[in-house]
């Protein structure tokens, strides 16, 4: 348990919280929506500062992050609770669940920062993924671990829903060198039915990373009957190109029911469904466009927009062969981090 951060005081010792754009006001002994920041006599505490649930060497390829490092390999870690609680969540059993209820949780680990920072650089990580539930709502954790990974050279990696509040923006942005924001669809009544929160946020924070020179990718994932709609997901696509830029990459990614929370009902989504979006997008402009969770070398590789020399090989999550210094071997064009 660690004091917060992002709060302030309201009267008779309620407190509202400045983490995400819930905004969450909380009285004393309740817990706001992401079930981990309590008030607990007046003050905003994080009950899960420094308490694991998940910690794994990963691809940085599986995040996803396509254009960032590829080839790498990724420190990740997690905790409890998140400020959404989509119906589709396939990491429920972490994120649903409130860190005053940690007591029937097996934390696994208990890692404080500078430990994490050491075990990535002893698995010759190149850099920390904040990952599994949303990092936002344990910021102070995930904060004071970014600033130690980037004094021992590591590079910072948020994989996020992107709801967090223009403070918290401020404060990681000197530490934060890529994102992977989660926009769940371009509908505003899908973000409060599927997820509990608004799309505007989202959108805006996606513009302020994007402007900021943070490395940017975004995952879509198009459920049937919830998020597939084609006109629906060419606005997205146009929003990416006008607003964000035609190099982005975009994960669209398939929806399976046996592993979601409560869709389990809905049928899996059709290769034809995905194909058919994937190509409005690159109609719309997009550069890189990928069909994530598959497989499919087809849909996997990188191509150099301009040439369309292959540039990145890959099967599954690893990299088979990669151009050098992040450029297109025949044209130089600039194709990605390295």
């Amino acid at each position: 348990m660690k004091k917060t951060a992002f709060y302030k005081k309201l009267d008779n010792k309620k407190v509202q919280c400045q983490a995400c754009n819930h905004f969450c006001k909380i009285i004393v002994g309740k817990i706001g929506i992401c079930g981990v920041r309590q008030n607990i006599d007046g003050q905003l505490q994080l009950l899960t500062y420094g308490k694991v649930v998940a910690a794994n060497v990963d691809p940085i390829e599986k995040k996803p992050f396509y254009h960032f490092l590829p080839g790498s390999v990724a420190f990740s870690v997690g905790t409890l609770g998140c400020n959404f609680h989509c119906q589709n969540c396939q990491n429920y059993n972490i994120s649903q669940i409130s860190g005053a209820d940690q007591k029937s949780v097996d934390f696994g680990l208990s890692l404080l920062p500078a430990e994490i920072v050491s075990r990535a650089k002893n698995e010759n990580c190149l850099s920390i993924a904040y990952t599994y539930n949303e990092p936002t709502i344990w910021v102070e954790f995930a904060l004071d671990t970014m600033k130690l990974a980037k004094k021992a050279g590591l590079k910072n990696v948020w994989v996020s829903n992107g709801y967090m509040s223009n403070d918290v923006i401020t404060k990681i942005v000197p530490y934060l060198d890529a994102i992977n924001i989660d926009l769940k669809s371009f509908d505003n009544v899908f973000y409060q039915q599927n997820c509990g929160a608004k799309i505007a946020p989202v959108l805006k924070n996606c513009t302020k990373f994007s402007k900021r020179g943070i490395h940017l990718e975004v995952t879509t994932l198009v459920i049937p009957t919830r998020s597939d709609n084609e006109e629906m997901l060419a606005k997205l696509a146009d929003f990416i190109f006008t607003t964000l830029g035609p190099e982005t990459p975009w994960h669209i990614s398939a929806f399976s029911p046996e592993i979601s929370w409560k869709l389990k009902h809905l049928p899996e989504t059709r290769m034809a469904t995905l194909e058919k979006i994937r190509q409005i997008a690159i109609d719309r402009g997009l550069k890189y466009v990928y069909l994530g969770n598959l497989f499919n070398p087809k849909f996997d590789n990188t191509y150099c927009p301009k040439c369309k020399t292959l540039v990145i090989s890959r099967l599954g999550y690893n990299v088979v062969k990669q151009s050098k210094a992040g450029h297109c071997p025949e044209c130089n064009l600039k194709i990605f981090e390295s």
